[in-house]
């Protein structure tokens, strides 16, 4: 399918306007350009902040295909699409969460994490058929990820998230007035003109990690793996983890570190399992029983 921005002209994208603030960029002292960039990169976390209810309203329909065996995807090229393949790797190590429950899709694929296949994102089709080729399907959670919002990649997968009744999320830069995006949730992350005019990889860049930090944390502490605030479903594979173990149990349990490694070693090295049990005096096995009977939720399993 031919892609629907082949001869579109981008200038009125609030991305790819320029910003009066920084139109001396290159006569400013090396102190003014730093003081320019400090006082444009306050717009991300404003932007964030505009979009918390469209991140909420993901956070609970995301959580909700997880919990019913659905995976969550983010597919996006260039910088969009490199920020989706990192907080998809650091889940698994942060949320214990097995590594095909949040996966990362970049136009171009491997290569492109360190080489720019820009050409890659104008292939409307390909974005389809990456996810196809990932097995994506209807009980899925698709967060489609474009700065300027006229990626064809991402609306080819967007649309195809549409089409087969997956869950479909766009996160973009600009007014929804200025590209429509096919989608149940719409999530703008409006930064404005960028320092470098048309360099997303600064203000756009920065407001898209933010706002994948929250998403996906935010869908993991609503799947069970957070207890107040600390990362509880994490499995200790290091020292540095074994000494935050340690140290969650000392706090949570009131158990010391001998007492603390022999919880984690009858619970193979789970957190939340030696929790529970420290907590409620049970054997690991009863611990994995109240837990499982309790959808992983470690609250409402100690209560």
């Amino acid at each position: 399918m031919s892609s629907p921005f082949a001869d579109v002209q981008r200038g009125h994208l609030l991305t790819e306007q320029a910003n009066p603030s920084s139109a001396d960029l290159d006569a400013l002292s090396t102190a003014d350009l730093v003081a320019v960039f400090v006082d444009e990169d306050r717009r991300p976390q404003e932007a964030v902040a505009a979009a918390a209810p469209a991140l909420a309203a993901a956070i609970d329909a995301i959580a909700e295909r997880l919990r019913g065996g659905g995976r969550l995807f983010y597919l996006g090229a260039g910088t969009s699409g490199r920020l989706g393949v990192l907080d998809a790797a650091e889940c698994p190590p942060t949320f214990c969460s097995a590594p095909e429950l949040v996966q990362g899709v970049l136009a171009g694929g491997a290569p492109a994490l360190l080489r720019s296949s820009e050409g890659l994102e104008d292939l409307f089709d390909a974005g389809r058929d990456d996810l196809i080729a990932r097995g994506f399907n209807a009980a899925d959670a698709l967060v489609g990820i474009a700065a300027g919002g006229t990626t064809p990649y991402v609306h080819g997968g967007l649309s195809h998230a549409r089409s087969i009744g997956a869950l479909s999320i766009a996160m973009a830069c600009v007014p929804a007035e200025q590209v429509a995006m096919p989608c149940e949730i719409d999530i703008r992350l409006i930064t404005g003109p960028e320092v470098l005019t048309g360099s997303t990889r600064l203000k756009a860049g920065t407001a898209t990690k933010m706002a994948l930090n929250i998403l996906s944390t935010g869908v993991m502490v609503r799947l069970g793996k957070v207890y107040g605030n600390r990362m509880v479903d994490v499995a200790v594979t290091n020292s540095k983890l074994e000494d935050r173990a340690l140290r969650i149990l000392a706090d949570l349990a009131g158990v010391d570190r001998d007492a603390g490694r022999a919880l984690l070693q009858q619970s193979e090295g789970s957190v939340k399992l030696a929790l529970l049990m420290a907590r409620c005096q049970i054997s690991a096995a009863d611990a994995r029983e109240r837990l499982a009977s309790h959808g992983g939720q470690l609250r409402s399993a100690l209560e």
